[in-house]
C-alpha cells in the first residue's frame, strides 16, 4: 500500500524544462548549478555566515552563467555609450560592450533559453555576491514562446574606478518561475497571538 500511495505521489511531479539552444559559438559561456559557497561568508569570523541557512539556500537557488575571460570595465560617469570603456585580452570580440550607454554594462548570451509552457525566467546577478562599484540588474523573460535570445546587463555604480570579471567568475543567475503565480499569493498580518 505505501508503495502505491509513493507511486501517485510520484505520477504528480512533472519535470520542468529549462533548455538552452546554443545560438553561436561565441562567446563560450559556461552554465553551472550555483553552489552553496560564497568567498566572503567563508572569510567571516567562525564562519558564522555560512551557517545562516536562508543565505546558503539563496545561493544555489538556480543556475550561474561564467565569463569566458578576464574583462575589465571603467566608466567615465558620463550617459554616452562611448563613456564605457570595456577591454579584456585578445578575442574574436568582447562578451561584454556598451549598449544603452550610462555606465550599463550589456552581456552577451549565446542562447535561446525555452523553458515549459507557463513559466518565465528570472535573469539578475549571482546571488550573495556583491561587487564594488557595479549592480546587477534583473529581467523577466517568457521563454516558453520566446524567439530570439536575450542580454543581461549590470550598471556601474562608481566612475573613474576599473572593474573586473575574472574568466570564470558568474556575471549572472538564471531561475525558472511559474507565471502569475505571485498574483495569487495574498500577503496578511496578523498578530501572533492568533497562532498559539
Amino acid at each position: 500500500m505505501a508503495d502505491d500511495a509513493g507511486a501517485a505521489v510520484a505520477d504528480t511531479v512533472s519535470t520542468i524544462q529549462l533548455v538552452a539552444f546554443r545560438t553561436a559559438a561565441w562567446p563560450p559561456v559556461r552554465i553551472v548549478p550555483a553552489a552553496s559557497k560564497r568567498f566572503w561568508m567563508d572569510q567571516t569570523r567562525d564562519h558564522f555566515a555560512c551557517r545562516c541557512l536562508p543565505l546558503v539556500m539563496a545561493n544555489q537557488n538556480g543556475w550561474l552563467l561564467l565569463s569566458p575571460e578576464r574583462i575589465t570595465v571603467e566608466w567615465d560617469g558620463s550617459d554616452r555609450i562611448r563613456g564605457l570603456k570595456i577591454s579584456s585580452p585578445p578575442s574574436k570580440r568582447l562578451i561584454a560592450k556598451s549598449h544603452f550607454g550610462s555606465g550599463i554594462v550589456t552581456w552577451t548570451l549565446p542562447w535561446l533559453f525555452r523553458t515549459s509552457p507557463g513559466y518565465n525566467l528570472l535573469i539578475r546577478g549571482p546571488s550573495n555576491m556583491p561587487k564594488d562599484g557595479i549592480y546587477p540588474l534583473e529581467g523577466l523573460v517568457e521563454t516558453d514562446w520566446s524567439v530570439t535570445s536575450f542580454t543581461t546587463n549590470w550598471k556601474v555604480t562608481r566612475s573613474h574606478m576599473p572593474i573586473t570579471f575574472e574568466e570564470g567568475e558568474p556575471f549572472a543567475m538564471i531561475l525558472p518561475q511559474k507565471r502569475h503565480e505571485l498574483e495569487q499569493v495574498v500577503p496578511e498580518e496578523r498578530s501572533i497571538n492568533d497562532d498559539q
